[in-house]
């Protein structure tokens, strides 16, 4: 069937809205190209690929109810593509991607009904929001995601009549070790379940009842699918004497099984498909609509929101640099805390890229009492050097000499200064090279951000932001403490000690480093 011609109205408008969405990917192609090296990277996000070709195909579906509209800019949307500007100018300040990467998209979609109007936006509606899916997000949910899976393992094998030691994300049966790790989280499994359920509601259901309930079963059924895989792998592995589900079979098993789980879901939901609405008569062309002077001014003040975030963040950029780091440990024998000759363990936290990093240890007088003691220190952070960073942790889940069994906050004073600090216990590993095996550790953590201590994410995120819009630059640094456990909390209380005789000579030599680079770059 041949397609009807475009309405005098659309020839009109179509120049400057492609001129504007344009504006938009090259603008901020960075932040789109950093989407798609997520893609590229992250099994996770894979199915993210296809998100923009299946969106655009859903618009196209569409183009005969489009043709019957008439384009119109509405100046009410220039608020929320403000916002999204704004979100995409802290999350660049931060350098969250999450961030920048949903403004991104957002802007995208905002520009439909904000250079063509509501009624245009709101046919298309679905296909607008399903880009949203583009976005690689939903990470933060692995550490949840993990525990619960190995709180279901575990359960299960016990009412199996297997007997399960755990500790954390580990556990140990008769026949050998286990644990939880990133692969086994489900997060794959349900990213995929989630856009794919959404896509075959929209095209196959009509009633929003039907829809929102069909979303919620694939929201649901891939958690417990992945429950049921690691018990079932776990049961494999036991009953085979590890000669089967080890290594990588483990995750084709999984694939296989979530893909007939998504198949038979897809076969039971098809039985209460409902017809298509029926298509909509020819389109009259509609009358012609001038571009007013209030359009043409609401295109201009799109195309200012779209250009403000990235310049404003290019002028925060120029600021001159500091000065090149190197730290020297600082010198706590005068407050009873001399150098240490060797440190309590063979650790060291997984932080990526920072501008310098010490680490040393330092005795208590005690008898073999010792703390150690990192310090990643940031400044000029980016995307990729960067404080707060789902890949800096206490430990890697995979690192071959520590496992974590245990984690938590505590209430701590850092010289004069209380604080909530994050804490850790790690066990050694048996896989180690080192003689470390049984050893356990007591990890302490917490941000020094602009002159304050906190152990939120989010607040150090925001005491960054603040400090760059305020001129005060980004210095920034992870303070980590750790010791040997002992007996009784006895690696606590060590930690605890640490930190109320040092913690105001440690901030007063974290302030002095940041004051000397940015004396240095004036």
């Amino acid at each position: 069937m041949r397609p009807a011609p475009l309405s005098p109205a659309w020839r009109r408008a179509l120049p400057g809205f492609l001129v504007l969405l344009l504006g938009v990917l090259l603008l901020y192609r960075q932040t789109g190209l950093a989407m798609v090296e997520i893609w590229y990277r992250s099994e996770t996000f894979a199915h993210a690929f296809v998100v923009p070709p299946i969106s655009l195909w859903l618009i196209w579906r569409q183009r005969a109810v489009l043709a019957q509209l008439t384009p119109r800019p509405q100046a009410i949307f220039l608020l929320p593509m403000a916002a999204a500007g704004l979100l995409w100018l802290v999350g660049d300040l931060a350098a969250v991607n999450a961030a920048t990467q949903f403004a991104f998209t957002a802007m995208l979609v905002l520009t439909v009904p904000a250079a063509l109007g509501w009624a245009v936006a709101r046919s298309i509606a679905f296909p607008l929001l399903f880009l949203f899916f583009a976005v690689p997000f939903g990470e933060f949910l692995m550490p949840l995601l993990m525990e619960t899976t190995a709180d279901f393992t575990v359960a299960a094998l016990r009412l199996s009549g297997i007997p399960v030691y755990r500790e954390g994300l580990q556990f140990i049966i008769p026949s050998g070790n286990w644990s939880v790790v990133e692969a086994c989280s489900g997060i794959r499994y349900l990213m995929a379940s989630v856009m794919v359920g959404c896509l075959f509601a929209y095209l196959n259901y009509r009633s929003t009842k039907r829809r929102w309930i069909f979303v919620g079963i694939a929201t649901v059924l891939p958690l417990v699918a992945n429950w049921l895989r690691a018990y079932m792998i776990v049961m494999l592995g036991h009953l085979s004497s590890n000669q089967l589900a080890v290594g990588a079979d483990h995750l084709i098993y999984g694939w296989v099984f979530f893909g007939i789980i998504m198949l038979a879901l897809f076969m039971i939901g098809a039985r209460w498909a409902e017809p298509d609405a029926p298509p909509p008569a020819p389109p009259a062309i509609p009358p012609a609509a001038a571009i007013t002077r209030r359009g043409a001014a609401v295109w201009v003040a799109l195309g200012l929101l779209i250009a403000a975030p990235l310049a404003t963040s290019r002028a925060l950029d120029a600021q001159a640099p500091g000065q090149p780091l190197s730290l020297a440990a600082p010198d706590f024998a005068a407050r009873g805390w001399p150098a240490a000759e060797a440190p309590p363990a063979r650790y060291r936290p997984a932080f990526e890229f920072p501008a310098a990093e010490l680490q040393t240890a330092y005795s208590s007088g005690d008898a073999g009492a010792a703390v150690g003691l990192y310090i990643g220190y940031y400044r000029q952070q980016g995307y990729r050097s960067k404080l707060v960073s789902s890949n800096n942790v206490l430990l890697r889940s995979n690192d071959r000499h520590w496992a974590q069994v245990d984690g938590g906050v505590v209430e701590g004073t850092v010289g004069e200064t209380a604080a909530r600090l994050r804490t850790a216990e790690l066990l050694g590993s048996s896989r180690s090279l080192e003689a470390i095996d049984g050893q356990r550790l007591r990890v302490w953590q917490l941000y020094w951000v602009d002159g304050r201590l906190t152990s939120a994410d989010w607040q150090a995120k925001l005491y960054g932001v603040l400090g760059r819009l305020l001129g005060r630059g980004d210095d920034a640094a992870v303070v980590v403490v750790y010791a040997d456990k002992g007996q009784a909390g006895e690696g606590d209380a060590l930690l605890r000690r640490f930190l109320q005789d040092n913690g105001a000579g440690l901030q007063g030599w974290l302030q002095q480093t940041r004051e000397a680079g940015r004396a240095g770059s004036r």
